[in-house]
C-alpha cells in the first residue's frame, strides 16, 4: 500500500461521459484483466480510498477505479449535475465506453448508493455488490455535508480553511492513529485551489435524498455482501441492517471501523471483498 496519490494519480486513464447532454471529462485507474469489477467512491473522497484494495483485486481482475464527476482528477467546473442519480449516469457511460454488459460492483458511501441505484434499476447489470457504509433510504445527507453545501460556503471559505476542515474531519473520523499520511494527502489533494473548494461544495449540495428513497433494494438480485463499520457515526449499522432484510441473497459483516472502514481495516477489508469476488 506504497503508492502516494501523485503515483495513483500518473496511473489513470480519462474518457468523457454524458450526463444530461453535458460532456463530462472522468478520470479512473483500468488495469487487470478478467471480468470486471469497479470501486467507487463517496464524499469527499476519491478513487484513491481503495489504494489497500486495487492491486489484490486487479492480480485476478480487471479493476476500474473510477473518480466520480466532481471529484479527484475529473472535471470540477461548474454547470453539470454531481447527485447520485448523476453520478450514476455517469458510471453506466463508462462502463459502456469500455464495452462491459455486466459488472460486479464495490461502493463505499455515496458511492455505494450509486451501486443501489444501479443494481435496482437494471438487476441483470450487477452480478455481485457490495456496499460499505453506503447511503441509502433516508440516511443521508449528514448534517456536516449539509453545512458544506449551502452556496456562501463556497464565496466564503478559503482554501487553507477548507484543508483544515477536511484535515479534521478525517482525523476525527479515522480509527486509531497508525495511517501512514498518504490517506490524508489523497483525499485532500485535490481540493486543494478556489476550483476545488466550489467543486466540494457542488457535490455537497447534490446529495438528494430522493435519489436513495425513489428506489427499491429489495429489486436488487445480486449476491450483496455490506462491509459495515460498526463504530460509523455517519452511516450506523442499523441501515446495512434493513438492507440485509430487504435485499434477498444479502449478508452482512460489521468491522471494526468508523466511516472509511477500507483505511481503517484494510487487510480484513481486502480479504472480504477478494473472497466475495474472486
Amino acid at each position: 500500500m506504497a503508492t502516494t496519490y501523485d503515483d495513483w494519480t500518473a496511473a489513470q486513464d480519462s474518457t468523457t461521459v454524458t450526463v444530461d447532454d453535458h460532456d463530462i471529462a472522468m478520470a479512473y485507474r483500468d488495469e487487470g484483466t478478467g471480468d470486471p469489477v469497479l470501486l467507487l467512491h463517496g464524499i469527499p473522497t476519491n478513487s484513491y480510498l481503495f489504494r489497500g484494495q486495487f492491486d489484490a483485486l486487479a492480480a485476478q481482475r480487471r479493476v476500474i477505479a473510477p473518480d466520480m464527476v466532481g471529484y479527484g482528477n475529473s472535471a470540477m467546473h461548474d454547470g453539470f449535475d454531481r447527485s447520485i442519480r448523476a453520478q450514476e449516469m455517469a458510471v453506466r457511460d463508462l462502463v459502456d465506453h469500455l464495452g462491459f454488459d455486466t459488472i460486479d460492483f464495490v461502493g463505499h458511501d455515496l458511492g455505494g448508493g450509486v451501486g443501489l441505484r444501479y443494481a435496482a434499476r437494471t438487476p441483470d447489470a450487477i452480478d455481485r455488490l457490495v456496499l460499505s457504509n453506503s447511503v441509502a433510504y433516508d440516511s443521508w445527507p449528514i448534517q456536516t455535508i449539509t453545512d458544506l453545501g449551502l452556496p456562501e460556503t463556497a464565496r466564503a471559505t478559503s482554501v487553507d480553511e477548507l484543508q483544515g476542515m477536511l484535515d479534521g474531519l478525517f482525523r476525527d473520523t479515522l480509527l486509531g492513529d497508525d495511517h501512514d499520511g498518504a490517506f490524508l494527502e489523497g483525499m485532500k489533494s485535490p481540493w486543494d485551489s478556489p476550483e476545488g473548494v466550489t467543486s466540494v461544495v457542488r457535490n455537497a449540495s447534490a446529495t438528494n435524498t430522493s435519489h436513495t428513497t425513489e428506489v427499491d433494494p429489495s429489486a436488487v438480485t445480486a449476491d450483496t455482501l455490506l462491509l459495515w463499520g460498526r463504530k460509523d457515526e455517519f452511516q450506523p449499522v442499523k441501515w446495512a441492517e434493513r438492507l440485509e432484510d430487504d435485499i434477498d441473497s444479502c449478508e452482512l459483516v460489521g468491522l471494526e471501523a468508523n466511516h472509511w472502514v477500507p483505511e481503517d481495516c484494510t487487510e480484513e477489508f481486502t480479504e472480504h471483498v477478494t473472497d466475495f469476488l474472486l
